[in-house]
């Protein structure tokens, strides 16, 4: 049989998929007109993190010009050649969808203004608040071709004011104290101690003179994250707005002589997020990190975003000033920054341009008054966020206030910015009980978060593990230890998700409690491990890796293969947000050639090419993207009849499999199995908001039949979450209650 030419596809351009698929929610009439503004904004806001750390790190390599390729045979200067063109292609998809996007919001009385449009009354007012405001916060830099801006911090907007050189005007010009501290000489270039052609013969360096083109001069006016981006204007009914960025160019009078500015254009810098934290010996992990949360700050610059009306000779000296590759160098129609469209999207008062409110529903039986003696009765679990993450939180308050607890052990990899999980930590600390919490400081982009709640609980008394050294701890777990009558019990709680309140109302992410005498030793062995910097003990039920989740995951696997080629059924059922390992890819290959049905709910990257004969014609994958973000792992295997199901905090990723610290655990309550394999029917049954992945790697709406029924995964998991409410309800009012006179009157 012929090879087939492409195997796998390439990770990176998987990823823009799938964010192409984020930003066509927000052009699709299936939303609310505000929520499609805030997919639009998610997909700046992925885009953001996609340069800082997929480009960033294919930057690395292509410098060191390793020229290894991936798994679909692309180097990584291949990659970025690819990535560039296909973020081309999204950013005027961004903007013209922002354009009709802007023009439908009009229709509703939410309407950006323009500088030309404004009232005398209106521009006096702004230039109050201007001069009150933003004169005071934000400080001109003059810059030149010698300086990198190795001092300014990525990710802001700022506007780039080209000016035209005259020294008498300068003179006359407002210029604010400390204007010229950016000197060439004052601030070498980050690669090279050379100075300036004005230093170096001896003249006076002139700070932000261009020695190429001494006639101009160029400053940046950097807006803060304290700055609104929004400016509103009074209005009877609607919303009215000007951007900062322009009311910013509107009084370039207030910083320059206005017979001196030439352009005004806004930029973007956005810097390599994949700085690595080299651990050497050292136990001061703390220190390390807050380094390298430094050192990311003034890394190499890996985009710059600038308004396509830019003049050539602006672009030209930015290029050479911030030692970018003009390839990555992306003008953009519209504004920039787009995820401050977050903010847009939340205004009040437009209720029928948002979601109808799906509130989470509470579970008045999981516990009752007595957390623990619920567990002890039968395992339970929850699907967030249709059911409320309360339970989460209760259950690491009662331990903590609890007297007949001795221990709670916990992981945190993200927690939210005010958490209550934290706190309880804290306050078990201070009631005597020993608690140890495993804090993940190198979750990325939450590096500082977890270092201040990494001090705060070293000085409540906890005991704070800052991971293991090599790898991240992403696993999702907390063991509460209890002395009973009849000794000592473990009670386990095991997620999907992270212990954050905040995203637990965003994301879709399975709870388990359980208090399984072998998944509760397997839980200590796993603490122990850690905290010991030892090797577990033989895991039984739970699977960790490195250790043992690759194997478990591939025996399951081949047990499937096993029984098709027995002519038995053999099926897998996976839901996952990434799946890029080449190892757990082949396996499903071999799986599918021996005629094992797989189906796969992937909802980002996917470098597993499904449909094609001979290779993976029994495999499909579907996308579900949708107003919560989908985040669980779960994984179904038909096992001869005896189904396994599993949750994990893994993704069939090289990384999560090989270089983190990942749990998954076996579902083993037959009601909580019924569950999990209904919820993963749901979304393969979904016709609304799926799509499959094309053996090409297009995606396409998935396949409607005539007169069928239109079924939304989402919309069915929260109406379950409803009738789950209603029916424990309904079983918990043993006595009738009848209404008074007054009551009913009303």
């Amino acid at each position: 049989m012929k090879k087939p030419k492409q195997t796998y596809f390439n990770r990176e351009l998987s990823w823009l998929e799938f964010n192409q698929r984020v930003l066509d929610q927000a052009d699709t009439d299936r939303h609310p007109l505000l929520e499609r503004v805030k997919f639009l904004a998610i997909t700046a806001s992925n885009l953001d993190e996609f340069f800082m750390v997929r480009v960033g790190g294919l930057k690395l390599v292509a410098n060191a010009s390793i020229e290894t390729p991936d798994i679909s045979g692309m180097t990584a200067e291949q990659q970025l050649t690819s990535i560039r063109e296909r973020v081309s292609q999204m950013y005027l998809a961004q903007s013209q969808c922002l354009t009709k996007l802007s023009e439908e919001l009009e229709t509703h009385g939410i309407l950006r203004v323009n500088p030309q449009d404004l009232t005398e009354s209106e521009r006096q007012t702004l230039l109050e608040r201007f001069k009150s405001e933003t004169v005071s916060a934000v400080a001109p830099i003059a810059v030149d071709n010698a300086i990198q801006l190795s001092l300014l911090r990525g990710a802001r907007l700022m506007v780039c004011v080209r000016l035209k050189w005259s020294e008498e005007k300068m003179l006359r010009a407002k210029m604010p104290p400390g204007f010229e501290t950016l000197s060439a000489e004052a601030a070498p270039t980050k690669r090279s101690n050379k100075k300036s052609k004005g230093a170096s013969s001896g003249k006076k360096a002139v700070a932000g003179q261009d020695s190429s083109t001494p006639e101009f001069r160029y400053v940046l006016l950097a807006l803060g994250q304290s700055q609104s981006r929004f400016w509103t204007l009074p209005v009877e009914q609607g919303y009215r707005y000007i951007l900062i960025e322009d009311v910013v160019k509107m009084f370039l009078s207030e910083f320059f002589d206005p017979s001196t500015v030439v352009e005004a254009n806004t930029l973007r810098i956005t810097r390599n997020g994949d700085v690595e934290l080299v651990e050497d010996k050292r136990s001061d992990l703390l220190l390390g990190m807050e380094q390298m949360l430094e050192a990311r700050q003034s890394s190499d610059c890996v985009r710059l975003e600038l308004e396509r009306t830019a003049s050539r000779t602006m672009r030209k000296f930015l290029e050479k000033t911030i030692d970018v590759d003009p390839a990555d160098v992306y003008l953009v129609d519209g504004p920039l920054e787009l995820a401050d469209y977050f903010a847009l999207a939340g205004i009040n008062g437009f209720p029928k341009l948002n979601d109808e409110p799906w509130p989470p529903q509470e579970a008045p039986d999981l516990f009752g008054k007595d957390v623990f003696k619920a567990i002890s009765k039968s395992d339970r679990m929850l699907y967030h966020p249709y059911q409320s993450y309360d339970p989460v939180v209760e259950f690491v308050k009662a331990a903590a206030k609890d007297p007949e607890v001795i221990a709670i052990k916990q992981t945190l990899y993200r927690a939210s910015k005010d958490s209550e999980i934290i706190k309880s930590l804290m306050t078990a600390a201070d009631e005597g009980k020993n608690v140890t919490a495993i804090v993940e400081l190198k979750a990325r982009f939450d590096e500082a978060r977890n270092i201040y709640w990494a001090k705060q609980l070293e000085q409540a008394g906890v005991d704070v593990i800052y991971g293991v050294r090599g790898l991240k701890t992403h696993a999702k777990m907390c063991l509460v230890v209890r002395r009973e009558r009849t000794g000592i019990k473990r009670y386990i709680h095991l997620a999907t998700g992270n212990y954050n309140e905040s995203t637990a109302r965003l994301y879709s992410d399975v709870s388990l409690f359980t208090c399984d005498e072998q998944i509760g030793s397997d839980a200590v062995h796993f603490f122990n491990a850690i905290t010991g910097l030892s090797v577990p003990q033989t895991l039984v039920k739970l699977s960790a890796a490195p250790i043992n989740l690759r194997e478990t995951l591939m025996e399951s696997i081949r047990i499937e293969i096993d029984a098709a080629n027995s002519g038995d059924q053999a099926e897998i059922t996976a839901k996952i947000n990434s799946l890029a390992d080449k190892g757990i890819i082949d396996a499903l290959y071999e799986a599918s050639k021996a005629g094992v049905k797989v189906r796969l709910n992937v909802r980002g990257i996917c470098c597993l090419i499904p449909g094609v004969k001979g290779l993976s014609e029994n495999i499909k994958v579907i996308s579900v993207v949708d107003r919560m973000l989908e985040h669980a792992r779960i994984f179904h295997f038909r096992h001869g009849g005896d189904e396994k199901l599993f949750i994990s905090s893994a993704d069939w990723m090289g990384r999560n499999l090989d270089r983190r610290v990942e749990l998954m655990t076996p579902v083993l309550d037959q009601d909580c199995k019924l569950r999990l394999m209904r919820i993963l029917d749901y979304y393969f049954q979904d016709n609304v908001a799926s799509t499959e992945l094309r053996p090409d790697g297009s995606y396409a709406a998935v396949a409607r039949k005539k007169k069928k029924e239109l079924i939304r995964a989402q919309s069915h998991l929260h109406r379950e979450a409803v009738q789950i409410f209603e029916a424990m309800s309904n079983r918990r009012a043993t006595v009738f209650e009848t209404y008074k006179a007054s009551t009913d009157a009303k």
